[in-house]
């Protein structure tokens, strides 16, 4: 392939304007030029104009241009008038004048230097790219595919961007294999080093919220709200609705048919489980619905210390509580209540929390 497919290439791939290639390749060889005739203090440092490129059909071309005098002293950067009239009759003294050059007599100085401005104006580039696509994304779930894996991280390709997905933001129980298809939720666009870095997450609560927005329309649409999170990733996470219509049951349009909504996010989340209650500005009720699928026979109420303490069969404690006291702990999270749980036969001290 020669440079001037090349830098169509880039240009595509990279999304970079093929005349800021061709401007940056003219600077680079104006740099490579001046180390090679030995005039790299000439001027004022700046090299722009010194080396015009032209693409055609055949390749690149080079052109440098030189300053129409009446005697030369310098021919790598002057032309007697005499002779740059064969090419332009109408040139004066002081005009410039584009002279052919071919850049292979100065090839190997012309060609590192190419690559130090063409590594720079791609790495500004995909700084730019990433900043357009994903600065006004941050808190949307945006869907990608695994590529690699380095160190702890795990990459994923998101509009020709790698975001970065870090340990802290994987969900253990996922294998994140090359190639999957994933959706993730954008935290953050920051700059590390020289290059911005986008940050995506898995197991934030959002990441849930959003997957409920995408799959249910009634949320979507506002009819339904959600009004409570408690997630632990990879395992089970609690989701309090509420429907602004009476005429649509919040729990339903997030179930659907034969629950084909709800599992849809499930199969996204690798099968975490996620219990929908309906949501109740009375305390009461909201508890006893966030304790599902445990049954509540008595609920008692501490409002100056926002506590609560709930009885249950004796044959549900252990459904109530949960693995390691999951269903308690999330219930507590998603109300913002302490719950502290007792089964009838119970005496003693309250157990769970």
């Amino acid at each position: 392939m020669d440079i001037a497919q090349q830098l169509q290439q880039i240009a595509l791939e990279r999304d970079v304007p093929l005349e800021e290639l061709l401007h940056d390749l003219g600077e680079a060889l104006a740099v490579a030029y001046k180390k090679y005739v030995g005039a790299e203090s000439r001027g004022t440092g700046r090299d722009d104009g010194l080396i015009t490129i032209h693409l055609a059909e055949k390749g690149v071309t080079a052109e440098v241009n030189k300053e129409v005098v009446g005697i030369v002293t310098d021919h790598n950067f002057q032309i007697a008038i005499e002779t740059a009239r064969l090419r332009r009759p109408d040139v004066e003294i002081g005009d410039m004048v584009p002279m052919p050059i071919d850049p292979n007599v100065f090839g190997r100085i012309a060609a590192q230097t190419f690559k130090q401005v063409l590594n720079q104006k791609l790495r500004e580039a995909e700084s730019r790219h990433v900043h357009d696509v994903f600065s006004s994304r941050i808190g949307e779930l945006v869907s990608g595919t695994v590529t690699r894996r380095e160190g702890s991280s795990v990459y994923v390709l998101v509009n020709k961007v790698e975001a970065e997905l870090p340990k802290r933001e994987q969900v253990p129980t996922e294998p994140y294999r090359i190639n999957d298809h994933v959706k993730v939720y954008v935290l953050k666009v920051d700059e590390q080093g020289k290059r911005l870095r986008v940050v995506v997450s898995r197991t934030h609560p959002n990441l849930l919220r959003k997957l409920f927005e995408l799959e249910i329309p009634e949320i979507a649409q506002g009819i339904v709200l959600l009004r409570g999170i408690a997630r632990e990733p990879g395992q089970r996470s609690k989701v309090a609705v509420i429907s602004t219509d009476e005429r649509v049951d919040a729990v339903g349009s997030c179930v659907g048919q034969r629950g084909s909504r709800v599992q849809a996010i499930v199969d996204e989340l690798y099968d975490e489980k996620i219990d929908i209650v309906p949501y109740s500005d009375d305390p009461r009720a909201y508890i006893t619905n966030a304790l599902s699928p445990a049954k509540v026979n008595k609920l008692t109420l501490n409002e100056e210390e926002h506590s609560a303490l709930a009885i249950v069969p004796d044959t549900q404690l252990s459904l109530a509580i949960g693995k390691g006291g999951q269903n308690v702990r999330l219930a507590a999270r998603l109300t913002e209540w302490k719950i502290d749980i007792r089964s009838e036969g119970q005496s003693g001290e309250p157990r769970g929390r």
